[in-house]
């Protein structure tokens, strides 16, 4: 083998080391936006949910004692706040869990792929400023 052989072949190598960090790291931005995700309905619920249901707290007994749906009509008619508050909360968490289980059950989309690996070269040109770098790019050397 020749010297260009050799660094044809190291670039070759090169590539493929640096395609695989690079996968990694966006398997890593998945992670770590699921995790926003959860927590993100988390503190939704604990907020907007809590409020929604502290102010429903008198129809919640009557739906308790006897439960129809003209009752669930009425509490919609006249509370539509705390009503609305529970419907962002519900929805945000069906959400959450229809984009997780999409991954989970057909992966990622090629054009969501592209998305994410725009977004893991723009947090390493960012560098330790970007608040993501340390749970996506940064390398953490296991013994």
């Amino acid at each position: 083998m020749d010297s260009e052989d050799i660094d044809t072949v190291s670039n070759e190598l090169e590539d493929s080391f640096s395609e695989q960090i690079l996968e990694r790291q966006v398997q890593r931005l998945i992670e770590v936006q699921t995790y926003l995700r959860w927590i993100f309905d988390v503190f939704l619920w604990l907020t907007v949910g809590t409020a929604s249901i502290w102010a429903l707290r008198s129809e919640i007994e009557l739906w308790i004692a006897a439960f129809t749906w003209a009752a669930v009509r009425m509490s919609l008619v006249y509370n539509r706040l705390p009503m609305l508050g529970l419907g962002i909360c519900i929805a945000m968490t069906l959400a959450t869990l229809v984009w997780q289980s999409s991954i989970i059950l057909w992966g990622v989309s090629p054009r969501e792929k592209r998305s994410l690996i725009n977004q893991v070269k723009s947090i390493r040109e960012a560098g330790k400023s970007h608040p993501l770098w340390r749970w996506v790019c940064e390398e953490k050397i296991t013994n």
